[in-house]
């Protein structure tokens, strides 16, 4: 008998939301973000984030896949 779990959606009111600060990598080191100059935070927010692929002449980005030039040649 498999038992049926209703999960009702939560609103939460801005003033009730705890923030959440992100920390990167920057020069070998970690920082949060929010202590970035507005500069180098808009240079954090245009990132773009790779996986390396099953092959090694495909790197895969977001959800868009590129062919790399062959690295043997």
């Amino acid at each position: 008998m498999q038992e049926t779990i209703k999960i009702q959606a939560v609103e939460l009111k801005t003033e009730e939301r705890t923030p959440c600060e992100v920390w990167t990598r920057v020069m070998g080191y970690h920082r949060p973000v929010s202590a970035f100059n507005a500069g180098k935070q808009s240079e954090h927010r245009e990132r773009r984030y790779f996986r390396e692929g099953v092959l090694d002449n495909i790197a895969v980005c977001c959800d868009q896949v590129q062919i790399l030039e062959d690295a043997h040649a």
